[in-house]
């Protein structure tokens, strides 16, 4: 009754009779009362009779002031307001707690990681993220949710009920904004505009940098409380979103959408060059930089730019990880084992990989893919100055060349350029007097293949193809 704790039983029943003179005594409770007249209302809690009903809805209640309070419902009635800014209520509890919206008053606090609330229900809600209670299940699917709110709105999946409806001009006048697409709402800085003077508020937040809402755990801040709930499930480790084909569980609906795609093979999103697509808008902006040759991510170490984000944080591993791994046969260190399991095939010239139209192996999967481009005719990077194009990225660096005149392999013997290290490679038999090729019918030997090739035709007989247009002088002076 008041709290007091005590041993001794004589002087716990003296205390009593000080507390309840006078008074009368539920014999069920042992809650005292002034007057005779209240012991039987008492008595409903403890028996859960309830003889007052509403004569509009028929619920019913156990005293007749809860009617009362209860009738509000029906009538709007509203006789409580608040006197910092005139807004009405039902009860006065109300008040009480709206009061905490001016005054910032938060008395109530988790006893877990000291959160405090305004209100008490919200501590009781609260502690459920907590121990993770869930005592609202769905009557349909089962699924359970920690507020009675939730499983309110997720009945709406399996009823379709759409409560929602615009009752006033206001309302319905933005909302045909959506339909209409007029925005009256401009940002006085950028004038960019909105339908909706809400939007606009939360617009400015990208001017001024002002990010009100901040995350309890690890303090990152958000312009947009939405922002801030998806940036929450990455602690907790909610998702509340799943497939309903293979229910696999994501952290946002977005991703749900971008997922269903990989049962319905639906790619929506597609390149304007090659018509590639993609199922998501991402993977066609990242393939985009195949043809502009856009490299927005840098190493912070060595400067090297790259398409992909991910492929920055593979490429750091080779400034920060130990090459703990070397090649048994010639001593190579790597970092990765993929890398090393590669290398190893140029020593034992194994092929696991192999095109599914002529079977030619390969020692790695990605020359797989750029082999197919000689199958499909696929030519994804082009010159931005002629505009030539080509099935992979080595041949127009090189085509490049010609347009500037870059030649970066050098003889170290005399010095001349050239624009590819196998030309130099050629050059060189002309100081060593290297000549690798031979003829197979006379045992002559040759420096370069093509050479060998000329020769044969001393051999066979064969008359080379005479060309023709610009290249057909150039033939003759030759001859």
């Amino acid at each position: 009754m008041c709290g007091m704790a005590s041993t001794n039983y004589s002087k716990t029943k003296q205390h009593l009779q000080t507390l309840t003179k006078g008074k009368v005594v539920c014999k069920m409770g042992g809650k005292a009362f002034a007057n005779n007249c209240d012991v039987p209302s008492d008595m409903r809690t403890h028996t859960g009779e309830k003889p007052f009903p509403c004569e509009v809805c028929g619920k019913v209640f156990a005293h007749k002031y809860h009617v009362k309070k209860h009738m509000r419902t029906h009538t709007g009635d509203k006789p409580f307001l608040c006197k910092m800014c005139g807004k009405a209520f039902a009860r006065q509890h109300n008040v009480t707690v709206h009061m905490r919206t001016h005054t910032g008053e938060k008395p109530f606090s988790c006893k877990v990681c000291g959160k405090a609330f305004a209100c008490k229900n919200n501590v009781t809600v609260h502690m459920r993220t907590h121990t993770g209670e869930k005592p609202f299940s769905c009557e349909v699917c089962g699924k359970a949710f920690a507020h009675q709110n939730y499983i309110t709105r997720h009945m709406r999946i399996h009823t379709g009920d759409k409560p929602f409806s615009y009752t006033n001009q206001t309302c319905t006048t933005v909302h045909m904004q959506t339909h209409t697409e007029d925005k009256p709402l401009s940002c006085k800085l950028c004038g960019k505009v909105f339908a909706c003077l809400n939007n606009v508020a939360v617009h400015m937040r990208t001017h001024t940098g002002e990010k009100p809402f901040s995350c309890e755990v690890c303090g990152k801040a958000f312009a947009h409380q939405n922002y801030m709930t998806r940036h929450m499930r990455t602690h907790t480790g909610e998702k509340p979103f799943s497939c309903e084909v293979c229910g696999k569980a994501f952290a946002q609906q977005c991703n749900v959408t971008v997922h269903m795609r990989t049962h319905t093979g639906e790619k929506p999103f597609s390149c304007k060059v090659c018509g590639k697509a993609f199922a998501n808008q991402t993977c066609a902006t990242v393939h985009m930089r195949v043809h502009t040759r856009e490299k927005p991510f840098s190493c912070e170490v060595c400067g090297k730019a790259f398409a992909r984000k991910n492929h920055v944080r593979k490429h750091m591993q080779t400034h920060t990880e130990e090459k703990r791994l070397s090649c048994e046969v010639c001593g190579k260190a790597f970092a990765r084992q993929k890398h090393a399991t590669e290398h190893m095939r140029r020593h034992t010239e194994e092929k696991p990989f192999s095109c599914k139209v002529c079977g030619k192996a390969f020692a790695c999967q990605n020359n797989v893919t750029v082999h197919m481009r000689t199958h499909t005719g696929d030519k994804p990077f082009s010159c931005k100055v002629c505009g030539k194009a080509f099935a992979h990225k080595n041949y127009i660096t090189r085509h490049m060349r010609t347009h500037t005149g870059e030649k970066p392999f050098t003889c170290e013997v005399c010095g001349k350029a050239f624009e590819q290290q196998n030309n130099v490679t050629v050059h060189m038999r002309t100081h060593t007097g290297e000549k690798p090729f031979t003829c197979e019918v006379c045992g002559k030997s040759f420096a370069q293949q093509n050479t060998v090739t000329v020769h044969m035709r001393t051999h066979t007989g064969e008359k080379p193809r005479v060309p023709t247009g610009k290249n057909f002088n150039a033939y003759w002076e030759r001859s």
